[in-house]
């Protein structure tokens, strides 16, 4: 189950490709979200080095949010959304959480 603080990290990342960083890294983003708000995909390269971090989250209905990371353990993925801090960006936790559309 998906903890709040990391819905709330996400949508603190901004649509699009953008600059920040993740434990002492900076880090190249882009983040698409889907129109109808149900579906978020991530990926984010270190910018000097080979670390990557990649994921789809999907919204099934109220409540129901399921984590899919590529190829690594979802531990990673929670860790970098809690961790990224985007270039010129507020905290994470001060921003709006994602949106839940009923089916």
């Amino acid at each position: 189950m998906i903890q709040k603080d990391f819905e709330i990290a996400l949508a603190a990342i901004p649509t699009g490709y953008g600059e920040g960083h993740f434990s002492g890294k900076r880090y190249g983003t882009t983040v698409r979200r889907s129109g109808d708000g149900r579906r978020v995909s991530l990926f984010a390269e270190a910018l000097a080095g080979t670390d990557k971090i990649s994921f789809n989250l999907f919204q099934l209905g109220p409540g129901r949010v399921t984590l899919k990371p590529c190829e690594m353990p979802e531990a990673n993925v929670i860790d970098f959304v809690l961790g990224y801090v985007c270039n010129g960006s507020p905290s994470p936790l001060s921003a709006p959480r994602l949106r839940v559309t009923p089916p």
